[in-house]
């Protein structure tokens, strides 16, 4: 017996021994992979940085700070995508909706736009011609993101869902909206003209939007997003256009699944996140941060909202629905008359007595 407890004791000594320095070598590895870890990152952002930021011609300081790079236009950011690596650009659509000018189709040279686009970038420049101007991204914009990898990819959730306002699904995401929209048709794209303001935001990484959403196929599955436009029924391209003059650009229709085809849905309206900032829900502004019942001149609103259907030709939109997760925080509501055709007023400023 005194044998086996001293062959016992030596092993149970052997045993702490190898413990210790397996402890001694978790206690090195993590205090060397703590040593590593921000210069490895440091090392992974400015990779993607130069993956983002592409050779400019010309370089434009904005007032604000921003950077703005002048890129060729064949050198832009989208071509890093697979599938655009031998795609010829087409430089304009080959047709219009219907009733969106008083031809539908571009005439060769276009007229001398009315309304200039100004920016306040501008005051110290502009790009040259076959360029685009891209915002430099900044170590700080990646780092804001929850991982290197992250950066500028949007969630399924950010996407308004109408009929599943799930609080414990709002409380997740943290992004929440006002809008409207259609469905049960096949839709081929969508226009609205927007009242713009300029909505307080309470923490940095939060944000106010305003926009459109046309989308197709199925919501936490195979879902195709994009955020403007209408579908060239030749080519099948989603152009984006602003205003009358501004054709800005296209998403090629091979990029998409269901939207090859048409969309399923349109919506239009307000988002925001809401980080619940000490426990409490966000007082970031919708809109104006007014709620809908102030109406014209308090309240934010989206005026001679249309679908372009399959003639090609721009409608008004039938069964309008409204979508809000809490409307105690922001609300939104419909109408029509004969010179806004279908419009709404969304908004709302967030926290307050009743949306504490």
């Amino acid at each position: 017996m005194g044998d086996i407890d001293g062959d016992f004791s030596s092993k149970v000594r052997k045993v702490r021994a190898i413990m210790a320095v397996l402890c001694l070598w978790s206690f090195i590895s993590l205090s060397y992979a703590a040593r590593l870890s921000p210069s490895r990152q440091k090392l992974e952002v400015q990779k993607h940085l130069n993956r983002l930021n592409k050779p400019a011609v010309k370089s434009i300081k904005s007032p604000d700070g921003d950077i703005i790079d002048c890129v060729h236009i064949s050198h832009q950011p989208a071509f890093d995508h697979p599938y655009l690596k031998d795609h010829k650009i087409q430089m304009r659509p080959s047709y219009h909706p219907e009733r969106l000018f008083d031809e539908s189709k571009v005439s060769e040279k276009p007229k001398e736009r009315s309304n200039p686009i100004t920016q306040l970038w501008h005051v110290n420049g502009r790009c040259p011609e076959d360029t685009i101007p891209v915002r430099r991204t900044k170590k700080d914009d990646i780092l804001r993101a929850s991982s290197v990898k992250r950066y500028g990819r949007k969630k399924h959730r950010s996407i308004p869902k109408p009929r599943s306002a799930d609080p414990d699904l709002v409380n997740e995401s943290g992004h929440q909206h006002a809008i409207a929209y259609v469905e049960g048709d096949k839709y081929y794209g969508a226009k609205a003209t927007i009242n713009v303001w300029e909505p307080k935001i309470q923490q940095p990484n939060e944000f106010s939007l305003s926009q459109l959403w046309i989308l197709g196929g199925s919501f936490g599955e195979d879902l195709n997003s994009i955020e403007a436009g209408w579908q060239d029924p030749k080519e099948g391209h989603w152009w984006m256009q602003f205003g009358n003059d501004y054709v800005l650009g296209y998403w090629p229709s091979f990029l998409f699944s269901y939207l090859a085809d048409s969309a399923s849905m349109i919506e239009w309206g307000g988002e925001v996140v809401n980080s619940e900032p000490d426990g409490q829900h966000t007082s970031t502004q919708m809109g104006s941060g007014h709620f809908p019942e102030e109406g014209f001149g308090k309240s934010s609103y989206f005026r001679n909202i249309q679908v372009v259907d399959d003639s090609n030709n721009l409608k008004a939109p039938k069964n309008i629905g409204t979508f809000t997760e809490k409307s105690n925080c922001y609300d939104v509501q419909t109408g029509s008359n004969g010179d806004w055709g279908h419009f709404f007023y969304y908004g709302g400023p967030g926290r307050n007595p009743n949306c504490p």
